[in-house]
């Protein structure tokens, strides 16, 4: 009994000493926050870029790709790594498919299956990125098929279950987006009055699959971008039957050819002077992305000041 006692004794004796060397911290004080940890090769921001159909592959190199060389996506793309060294801006290329199955191309990869590839990879690389490199921003941008897949993944963003935190996207630029609303993300340059070309032939559906078998028309993105709505970017050139389709359609066939065939203007972006008064939307996105690389965060909600915007849809 003793032998215990005395034990006890020393136990108690000890942990009053510690308790007077080492003071619990005061409740209610929350723990200091600390940075990510960065390694030195990450960026501070990546560029990610869909280009549109026919305009990639599945094993292009999303570094340097060269699928297509006319893709429209390579004339934002290469003026940016001309600026830019990767560890700076990392500026990376979607690789997929990029087909849209018709009844004048039966052998592509339908643009259901098209679009799922390539919306799979692009949030594929989201996460790697944000995993390894968890204090990198992230630009997206997407053109025509490119745009759908970019505008739908900013959507998921937007409603808080995307790839990334809604934080992490600086902007977004979608052009000739076949999901495209009116008053749904920002608009530079000239409005248009029209739509998507899934959101006008969402109700007509199964009329237009004998012409393009597997594409659905799925119509708006519901919620719109959320969170991302002050950054993210819809451009269209009007009459681009892509993105400015009526809403009355019409002949739903005589639509579904337009969609897979697209028009002349559809491929006229680099170009086209009426879609953003004074310069072209290539050139935009460029000045655009430079301006959220550059400016300092707390001022990424504001758009660039030289750049007229109507926002009313």
């Amino acid at each position: 009994m003793l032998v215990i006692l005395a034990l006890i004794g020393v136990g108690v004796f000890q942990w009053l000493r510690t308790s007077d060397d080492s003071p619990l911290p005061p409740i209610g004080e929350p723990p200091i926050p600390t940075e990510p940890e960065q390694p030195d090769w990450c960026p501070e921001v990546e560029v990610i870029a869909a280009p549109g159909t026919w305009e990639s592959a599945a094993d292009d190199d999303p570094i340097n790709p060269t699928a297509n060389p006319w893709s429209f996506m390579l004339s934002v793309t290469r003026p940016l790594q001309e600026r830019y060294t990767p560890d700076e801006v990392k500026v990376w290329t979607l690789p997929y498919t990029a087909e849209f199955r018709s009844i004048n191309s039966r052998n592509e990869m339908t643009y259901d299956a098209s679009r799922n590839e390539g919306t799979s990879t692009l949030e594929g690389e989201l996460r790697h990125m944000n995993d390894v490199c968890p204090a990198t921003d992230y630009i997206l941008t997407g053109f025509s098929q490119g745009a759908v897949i970019v505008g739908d993944i900013a959507n998921k963003i937007g409603q808080g279950h995307g790839a990334v935190p809604a934080e992490k996207i600086r902007g977004v630029a979608l052009v000739a987006d076949g999901r495209r609303e009116p008053g749904v993300g920002q608009v530079p340059g000239n409005p248009v009055a029209g739509v998507g070309a899934e959101v006008a032939l969402e109700p007509l559906n199964l009329l237009v699959q004998p012409v393009v078998p597997g594409a659905t028309m799925r119509g708006p993105r519901p919620g719109g971008f959320g969170e991302l709505q002050d950054r993210t970017y819809d451009i269209c050139a009007p009459d681009d039957s892509i993105c400015d389709a009526p809403r009355d359609v019409g002949n739903a066939l005589a639509r579904a050819q337009e969609l897979a065939a697209a028009n002349g203007i559809h491929a006229q972006y680099a170009t086209n002077p009426n879609v953003i008064p004074g310069t072209t939307t290539n050139a935009w996105i460029v000045d655009w992305a430079i301006d959220l690389i550059e400016n300092d965060p707390s001022d990424l909600l504001d758009p660039p000041l030289d750049i007229p915007l109507d926002v009313t849809g």
